[in-house]
């Protein structure tokens, strides 16, 4: 590392870890509803495990927030007023800051709904998956097609001019003809933002140990290439590998992510990424995983690990998320953000730059994958790994 000459924009992510029901595709530190949520006991763990943080981030400020699951919507608008009342009371956080829930689609009533957004939460991004609803029961979700088109409209009239339709493809059975009604099922229903990625069978869960039907990588392809080609239709620029908005109205929160920002973590399981001007680190802190273990643990400490990032990690962290936007990066920035020079990256691209994989443009200092890259940006990750 040369010199971290700034620090980067601050953004809060919040966990919640609770789901009605887990479904089968789901790796994420989430646990079904055996005896109610403890709503109260929770958010006062969330603004402890803030308050704890806040040594890490003195005089800084939170651009975005983004309330992640698990199931956020299943907690009520009051407590999240709480919630949000109380860190702003810990941190300044910016007026026009961007401040996203996630929503299952069979969690939320017209009261909720309303009740988010007069809580101060502006962004509402929707996991409806699918609008078929065979698809949705091998899914395992617990809402159908209808509810999730109903939630949607919920939500404008609400007065949630920013939402995000979650979409997966080749889903179990999904024909080319199914995933373009999917798409257009959700374009009909004018969301700002559509996150459409393919599903991935993971470890640990039900899948994983019985896998179901899916396309295979012919046919997931071409469905890939479909659905670009429809949103790019409808006006949706496509800014990352699975990110498309309209109007220029990009995910701030997870922009952030993918241009190397901070992050604090808050609740079970969560994860941050801080900078350290004075010490010249940036360093990765985990919490504990299991709600109860990070409720019982809160009061002196939720923190379970952390991890100060060499150069080699360094490097391969920013490219593995700077090289999935669409334009890529400015050398600059990356030189801004990670404390290291641009020979680190000559060293690590000039190859796969002569391969036509990445794309250094000299006149404007910037990296990007070619379009030949992105199809195969697993394998320039691979070759960027850390020793």
């Amino acid at each position: 590392m040369d010199k971290l000459t700034a620090l980067p924009p601050l953004s809060l992510y919040i966990h919640f870890p609770w789901c009605i029901q887990k479904c089968p595709y789901c790796d994420f530190n989430s646990h079904e509803i055996k005896k109610g949520i403890p709503e109260e006991e929770y958010i006062n763990a969330l603004l402890k495990d803030l308050e704890n943080d806040l040594p890490l981030v003195w005089g800084r400020k939170i651009t975005t927030i983004f309330m992640g699951g698990g199931t956020p919507s299943l907690f009520s608008p009051e407590a999240m007023d709480t919630l949000l009342s109380g860190i702003r009371a810990r941190i300044p956080v910016s007026p026009n800051a961007e401040i996203t829930i996630e929503a299952n689609p069979g969690t939320v009533e017209n009261e909720y709904i309303s009740g988010f957004k007069e809580a101060g939460i502006n962004r509402i991004s929707f996991g409806v998956q699918s609008f078929n609803d065979d698809i949705l029961k091998k899914l395992g979700r617990i809402h159908n097609a209808e509810s999730a088109r109903q939630a949607i409209k919920k939500a404008k009239s609400a007065g949630f001019d920013r939402i995000n339709i979650d979409l997966m493809f080749a889903l179990p059975g999904q024909s080319l003809a199914q995933a373009k009604f999917d798409l257009e099922s959700a374009i009909t229903l004018s969301p700002t933002h559509i996150s459409y990625y393919q599903l991935t069978i993971e470890p640990n869960t039900a899948f994983y140990h019985n896998p179901p039907t899916v396309p295979n990588d012919d046919a997931s392809w071409e469905i890939f290439q479909q659905g670009k080609s429809i949103l790019k239709d409808a006006g949706f620029d496509q800014y990352e590998v699975s990110a498309y908005a309209t109007n220029g109205d990009q995910c701030r929160h997870n922009t952030n992510y993918w241009l190397f920002g901070d992050y604090l973590g808050i609740g079970a399981g969560a994860h941050a990424k801080i900078t350290d001007g004075a010490q010249q680190s940036i360093t990765r802190y985990w919490k504990h995983k299991h709600p109860k273990e990070y409720l019982s643990s809160v009061k002196k400490t939720a923190l379970a690990g952390q991890q100060k990032l060499t150069d080699k990690e360094l490097l391969f962290e920013f490219l593995m998320n700077g090289l999935r936007l669409n334009n890529g990066f400015a050398v600059e920035l990356f030189c801004n953000r990670t404390g290291l020079t641009d020979d680190a990256l000559n060293k690590q691209l000039h190859s796969m730059v002569n391969e036509d994989l990445i794309e250094w443009n000299k006149s404007h200092n910037t990296i990007a994958a070619t379009e030949k890259g992105k199809m195969f940006l697993n394998n320039i990750l691979e070759r960027c790994l850390p020793d």
